[in-house]
C-alpha cells in the first residue's frame, strides 16, 4: 500500500487501458496487511494511500477511490482481519477533508455470502449495522463481487429461488437477480468467458429487480 507502489501501478493501468483516467481506482484487500502489522500501522499506511489517491484525483486520473475487499467488511468488529467502514471514513476526512472522494467499496456477496445484507459487522455512531446499512447512512456505493461465486451458483439452486424469481431460466440468471436486486447494491461484477455467458447475464437486465424477493428469501432463512 506503499504511495509509491500505488502511483506506479495507476501509470500502469492508465498506459495498458490507453487512458488518461479511470472512473475509480480500489485500494485491494487491504485487510491483508492487518496480518503483519498492528492496526495502528494499518491506519496510517491507509491514509498515505488516501493522500495519494486524493492528489489523484486532482490531478485528473482518477475519479473517485475506494477499498476492495473479501473478508474485511464481512468480518465481526472483533476479528483481526475487520475493517471499519466509519474508521476508513474517517481517515478520509482526515486526508482529503469533508469533501474526499472515498466514495466506492467493493465485497463479496451471493446467496452463499450474504453477510453485506444479513450481518451485523459494522458499527456506526454507535449502532451495530450490515455493510449495507452502514453504507447508506454513511453515502459509500457498493459493488458486489462473486455474484455467482466463480461459477459455484451457475449449478443447481434451491427450489425456493427459482419461485422467488420468476421469469428467469436459469441458475446463474437468478443468482445475479438475487444480487441486483438487494437494496442498497450499486453494482454487481460478474466474470464471462463465452458469448453464450454475456448473452445469458444480460438477460437478466430484461427483468426488474425484486427487493421484497430477496426480503422473502431472508425471511423464510
Amino acid at each position: 500500500m506503499t504511495p509509491r507502489y500505488l502511483a506506479d501501478q495507476l501509470a500502469r493501468s492508465l498506459g495498458n487501458l490507453a487512458m488518461d483516467s479511470v472512473d475509480v481506482y480500489y485500494l485491494h484487500n487491504p485487510e491483508t496487511q492487518l496480518g503483519a502489522v498492528s492496526r495502528t500501522e494499518f491506519r496510517a499506511r491507509i491514509r498515505a494511500a488516501f493522500e495519494l489517491f486524493e492528489q489523484q484525483v486532482a490531478a485528473g486520473r482518477i475519479g473517485r477511490y475506494g477499498v476492495a475487499t473479501w473478508n474485511g467488511f464481512r468480518r465481526p468488529p472483533d476479528a483481526k482481519d475487520h475493517l471499519s467502514l466509519a474508521e476508513l471514513m474517517r481517515d478520509a476526512e482526515e486526508v482529503g477533508g469533508a469533501r474526499h472522494h472515498f466514495e466506492v467499496i467493493q465485497l463479496p456477496y451471493n446467496l452463499a455470502m450474504p453477510e453485506a445484507y444479513a450481518a451485523a459487522t459494522q458499527v456506526v455512531d454507535g449502532a451495530r449495522l450490515t455493510p449495507l446499512e452502514a453504507a447508506a447512512r454513511l453515502g459509500v456505493a457498493v459493488v458486489a463481487s462473486a455474484p455467482i461465486l466463480q461459477g459455484q451458483l451457475a449449478v443447481r439452486l434451491p427450489q425456493a429461488v427459482a419461485d422467488a424469481f420468476p421469469g428467469l431460466t436459469t441458475p446463474a440468471q437468478r443468482a445475479l437477480q438475487f444480487v441486483r436486486s438487494t437494496p442498497g447494491i450499486t453494482a454487481a461484477l460478474v466474470g464471462m468467458r463465452e458469448r453464450a455467458h454475456v448473452e445469458e447475464n444480460l438477460g437478466v437486465a430484461r427483468i426488474e429487480p425484486a427487493p421484497e424477493a430477496v426480503r422473502g428469501l431472508f425471511r423464510e432463512a
